[in-house]
């Protein structure tokens, strides 16, 4: 069921919203300084493309760093992601069929307005964390 399920969120909204995060990235991974908020870009399109059966926890051993990453990357680009998920989870409810994809993409907002300190474990294992 998760297959299918991935299968059409990938036709549906998945490949758009994998390469808006794609593109934070490569725009993120310009300057040194802000690398870490590329490859944090980059692991949510990862989730974005395939997210049934996985999910997205907070990392208890992320500190102030993460705090303070979380702020600069909500100013410069997770306002951004966020009202993506937020336009593609209304175009989504629209149809019968789209309203658990709309649903998920709400429930993406948090993390990519928020994306450092977590980590995305299979659904079997949440409390999988390092």
């Amino acid at each position: 069921m998760k297959t299918l399920l991935n299968v059409l969120w990938l036709i549906l909204s998945g490949f758009w919203l994998a390469l808006g995060y794609v593109a934070a990235g490569i725009i993120c991974c310009i300057l040194i300084i802000t690398i870490p908020f590329g490859i944090a870009s980059f692991r949510i399109a990862g989730y974005a493309l395939w997210p049934f059966g996985r999910t997205a926890v907070v990392r208890h051993d992320a500190g102030a760093g993460s705090a303070t990453g979380n702020v600069i990357w909500f100013v410069f680009a997770g306002w951004w992601l966020a009202l993506g998920h937020i336009v593609t989870g209304i175009a989504l409810c629209v149809t019968i069929i789209g309203i658990p994809f709309g649903i998920a993409n709400f429930k993406m907002i948090p993390l990519s307005l928020l994306p450092l300190g977590r980590e995305i474990v299979p659904t079997d294992q949440p409390f999988a964390t390092r």
